[in-house]
């Protein structure tokens, strides 16, 4: 009975508050600076959330609360991550590096291990004087096998730890399980759904935002600038939500992405990563773990609302920046492939909405932009001095006071694939560019794999590639040219 899991859930969550742990090393903090002195840092992390958002145009979404974000603040229509895959990514956006200098390509690799001195953006905070918290997942994370735990979280970065767990989790043995995943037997890269008994609260992302509204009031009530960091774990697989959300999209108004029958016929082959082609599921299965993400990003949606409603009833709202992003997107079908790890602009393109008293409702920024710019950005904003590393992104201020601020930098990202067998078998590298108009791809050393080239002002769905096409020998050869900035990667030897 649902009474039982409310009352296993208070001892899960009475425990689990036991285990949030002030870091054990003070990393020489500096003397707090006076509360409203500085801007608040209100940092939400989503999981695998692509841009089928209200707010970008998606007329299905329910996201009525980051549509409002939206409104307010700067939504950044061309963001894109450097590495499609949770924990590149993430480190690449919290150290300020690319993954070629931070040398993470894969979800076990610890950042600490390969650029030790990197001081990362909480941990800035922390030196200099704010007061930082993790709820859920900020560093990397295996999800859903590691929630509960601390994944690979970074301890010297914070001052608190939260580590939530819900009945998404503990319900795991519920699920609809259609695939299990690509070359791996957990559920972490599986096709799965499950429309779940119960309430929001009762789920590990409204067991996190619970605690960080209880945060937020500590710190109100203290008056202590903080950078705290919720981290939300969905709509990441499989995709759960309460029935509620799922009510909210029938499965008759689901309908899945089309794409001409020539599609893939000029895509080099180490560009896809889901074969066969949707895993061989049935259209049914397909629109069922299609209507379960959408579910979970509307709850998502929902959660996020709670927050941004607590900074107002705090009074904390005036003073706090909200950075709200996704690690990287996620494909729903499109050339029929699913998830991540893939350089189509579904899978390396994420939302970003940056919120700044004083700052927003000046309309979105249509310039190509990067995670790796939120570090430089916070840091001007909240006047921190610069970290050991040299941070290879850019500011983002400008387009926070003009979005419509001139831009000719393009977007970089990278992901690797694994060729040969046995002795022979190697890693080489994708690297992909995006302009405002053009993303263009190269696969191996010289791009020896294969190169994509797309037209985003007539080709938005990226059917035609015309990497090989002699009238667009000009532009292969100018995106080439971008290419080489940021092309470091060596396989080793």
């Amino acid at each position: 009975p649902e009474s039982r899991w409310r009352v296993l859930l208070k001892i899960l969550f009475g425990v689990l508050m036991a285990a949030g742990s002030a870091a054990a090393q003070e990393s020489g903090a500096a003397t707090r600076p006076a509360f409203g002195e500085r801007p608040n840092v209100l940092f939400i992390s989503t999981d695998d959330l692509n841009i089928d958002l209200g707010c970008y145009g998606r007329p299905w979404a329910r996201t009525p609360n980051l549509d409002r974000l939206a409104e307010q603040g700067v939504r950044f229509d061309l963001t894109y991550c450097q590495y499609p895959l949770c924990n590149p990514s993430r480190v690449s956006m919290l150290t300020g590096l690319r993954p070629d200098t931070t040398r993470v390509y894969d979800l076990a690799t610890n950042f600490r291990t390969t650029v030790p001195d990197a001081v990362t953006l909480p941990q800035l905070f922390r030196q200099n004087g704010y007061y930082t918290a993790r709820v859920g997942k900020i560093f990397h994370y295996g999800v859903p096998r590691q929630i509960g735990t601390p994944g690979m979280d970074d301890p010297i970065s914070w001052d608190f730890t939260f580590n939530p767990l819900g009945r998404d989790k503990i319900e795991e043995d519920r699920l609809h399980i259609l695939t299990r995943g690509t070359g791996t037997n957990t559920i972490g890269f599986a096709m799965a759904w499950l429309s779940m008994d119960g309430t929001d609260e009762e789920q590990t992302d409204g067991i996190g935002v619970a605690q960080t509204v209880r945060l937020l009031e500590e710190v109100a009530r203290e008056r202590r600038p903080f950078f705290i960091g919720m981290g939300f774990y969905r709509p990441h697989t499989p995709f759960v939500a309460t029935h509620r959300w799922f009510d909210a999209h029938p499965l008759e108004s689901v309908k899945l992405h089309t794409r001409p029958a020539d599609d893939l016929d000029d895509v080099p082959d180490i560009a896809l990563h889901i074969r066969p082609p949707d895993y061989g599921l049935d259209e049914g299965g397909l629109r069922d773990c299609m209507r379960g993400y959408r579910a979970a990003v509307s709850c998502l949606d929902a959660q996020v609302g709670i927050l941004l409603d607590t900074l107002d009833r705090l009074g904390l709202a005036e003073n706090t920046i909200v950075v709200f992003f996704s690690d990287n997107g996620f494909l729903l079908g499109q050339h029929g492939q699913w998830q991540k790890q893939l350089l189509f602009d579904e899978s390396a393109r994420v939302p970003l909405i940056i919120r700044v008293p004083g700052m927003g409702g000046k309309g979105p920024c249509l310039r190509p932009v990067e995670l790796l710019d939120v570090y430089p950005t916070l840091v001007e904003l909240c006047r921190l001095p610069a970290p050991p590393q040299q941070l290879e992104g850019r500011s983002l201020v400008p387009f926070l006071r003009d979005p419509a601020t001139p831009s000719d930098r393009p977007a970089f990202s990278q992901v690797t694939r694994n060729v040969g067998r046995g002795e022979q078998r190697r890693r080489i590298m994708g690297y992909s560019v995006r302009t405002q108009r053009w993303r263009y791809t190269e696969w191996g050393p010289d791009g020896r794999r294969g190169r994509e080239l797309y037209d985003h002002e007539t080709d938005p769905g990226e059917f035609r590639n015309l990497a090989e096409d002699p009238a667009h020998r000009e532009t292969v050869e100018q995106l080439r040219g971008l290419l080489q900035q940021v092309r470091r990667y060596r396989p080793a030897t």
